[in-house]
């Protein structure tokens, strides 16, 4: 199992650094995604939406596997909408995709703690094992900003078409006391 979640990975890694020459470099892609992840950000995204961006990539990525993960970067994707994006990790914490971050695909990033320490991937890990989904709060930067501020993501747990166990999350920025008062579980 381990030889083929580093294989999936290597698989999306090469498929993105070994894109023709006039394709986009994996910082250029990057950059483009961060500043459509901006010019988005006029629409606030609500708790269903992200809830349901993330069943959507859920059926996409159980459906076609691992090479859908390049669908999920760049200008016009789905997938990074009102001022957010998602990336994607599996349960050993290794980065299968991160489309502004791109340098943490193929890393274990299980050691990632935000500025308040919370080792959030590995809490993340812990619960979509038990729970399958759920909601996290933590701190981050937002897109193109160096400061952080307070971010919730939702995550859920999915087995792709080719046998990736991964987990799928996205993120909204300062909505932790809307998504309480909505009755989601935060933790």
């Amino acid at each position: 199992m381990k030889s083929s979640v580093l294989i999936c990975v290597l698989i999306a890694v090469f498929s993105i650094v070994s894109m023709p020459a006039w394709a986009k470099t994996p910082a250029e892609l990057a950059a483009e995604t961060e500043e459509y992840c901006a010019l988005t950000a006029s629409t606030m995204p609500t708790p269903e939406m992200i809830v349901a961006k993330v069943q959507s990539a859920a059926k996409l990525l159980q459906s076609e596997g691992t090479p859908a993960l390049t669908k999920f970067m760049g200008k016009g994707s789905d997938y990074v909408f009102a001022g957010t994006y998602m990336w994607i990790h599996d349960l050993k914490g290794n980065m299968l995709m991160h489309p502004i971050k791109y340098k943490m695909i193929g890393r274990n990033m299980s050691g990632l703690k935000d500025k308040k320490g919370k080792r959030f991937i590995v809490l993340i890990n812990k619960i979509a094992n038990e729970k399958g989904d759920g909601w996290i709060s933590y701190v981050w930067p937002k897109p193109g900003e160096k400061t952080v501020s307070a971010k919730s993501s939702y995550f859920k747990k999915i087995r792709s078409a080719d046998g990736v166990d991964m987990v799928i999350c996205c993120g909204v920025y300062d909505m932790e006391d809307q998504l309480k008062k909505q009755g989601y579980e935060v933790m």
